[in-house]
């Protein structure tokens, strides 16, 4: 559910006393803990290091990127893969169609040069 109206979105005054201080083409990266706070305008050519509670990741603002909240460009979960056994073995031959590929690619850009 979003935020009243009436309220106005959630910009954390800490974010905004960071900002007070930087310019606008200074690279370094604005730590903050506050996945709420949504992005506005001033934010906009920043970059914020956005906590997903273990690591600061690295989120450049644009203006894209306007009133969606800070916490949503930094995911907390890491995806590993879908199926088991399976799915190794599917992975394992694409692997090997692709090396295959390679050689004969390779092979195929040598042999002009042999005959020469």
């Amino acid at each position: 559910m979003s935020r009243s109206l009436k309220k106005g979105p959630y910009v954390d005054p800490r974010v905004l006393k960071k900002l007070e201080g930087k310019k606008l083409g200074d690279r370094t990266i604005i730590k903050t803990w506050s996945r709420a706070c949504t992005i506005s305008p001033e934010m906009v050519g920043f970059t914020f290091g956005v906590h997903n509670g273990k690591d600061f990741i690295s989120v450049f603002v644009s203006e894209e990127m306007v009133g969606h909240k800070l916490g949503e460009f930094s995911p907390t979960r890491k995806f590993n893969r879908h199926g088991g056994k399976m799915q190794k073995e599917l992975e394992v031959a694409a692997k090997q169609r692709e090396l295959d590929a390679s050689k004969a690619a390779k092979a195929a850009t040598a042999a002009p040069a042999a005959k020469k």
